[in-house]
């Protein structure tokens, strides 16, 4: 049962976002990008981007954007720069 639950969710397709448990920040970012979809990186950004509490509505207040992981990625880290995204290299 679980693993099938598993498997539903790591079947996710790209319109959705983040693939739980699968995605790293610079896979995600470049699924987004990439066809059919062709997003902006601040709306790729937007969509990958995790939060300090989560992604949970309960704790939603205080929670505040994590920095993006661009290791290896060079073409990823100007484009943050360029749109004023925080990450670590």
């Amino acid at each position: 049962m679980m693993l099938t639950g598993l498997m539903l969710l790591g079947g996710c397709s790209s319109e959705i976002g983040r693939k739980p448990f699968l995605d790293t920040d610079v896979s995600c970012l470049r699924n987004q990008m990439k066809g059919p979809m062709f997003l902006s990186f601040p709306l790729a950004a937007n969509t990958c981007q995790r939060m300090s509490n989560h992604n949970f509505i309960l704790g939603e207040k205080g929670a505040h954007p994590l920095p993006l992981n661009l290791k290896d990625a060079p073409d990823l880290q100007k484009q943050a720069d360029d749109y004023g995204y925080s990450y670590t290299r």
